[in-house]
């Protein structure tokens, strides 16, 4: 069975490490661990869960010439485009394309791909618009 490693990352500085097996949601592996997660619908309609992908651990990511990260004019990190590196139970149909290009994953539908970190806790929360059924 396969198996990926995500470091959950809240903005208080918290991590915890996870282990999430193939048949589990990141919001189902993180409730086994003890991680506390928002969450409400568990069908992915509602956005309460709602993470971002900071970065993929299995090589995937592709650096600049440099070696360094790709990112913004800002000089932030470029968001890693959440489609690639999970597969969902359902559509993810709460998030736009765009929310999705920029990282945004629905916790408690999405099954990782590769071993990650993802930042979560209100402040994503805020990064997405309202569900489109509220």
């Amino acid at each position: 069975m396969t198996r990926h490693d995500v470091t959950l990352e809240w903005p208080d500085g918290r991590t915890q490490e996870i282990e999430v097996d193939g048949k589990e949601t990141v919001l189902e592996a993180a409730q086994r661990a003890g991680a506390r997660l928002p969450y409400d619908c568990r069908k992915g309609t509602c956005i309460t869960c709602v993470g971002r992908l900071i970065e993929l651990e299995d090589g995937r990511d592709e650096p600049n010439d440099d070696g360094a990260a790709a990112s913004d004019a800002n000089g932030t990190e470029a968001p890693r485009d959440a489609a690639a590196a999970f597969t969902y139970r359902r559509s993810p149909a709460a998030l736009t394309d765009g929310e999705q290009a920029d990282g945004y994953v629905l916790l408690c539908i999405a099954h990782p791909q590769a071993d990650c970190r993802i930042e979560v806790g209100p402040r994503v929360r805020a990064g997405v618009g309202d569900s489109p059924w509220a």
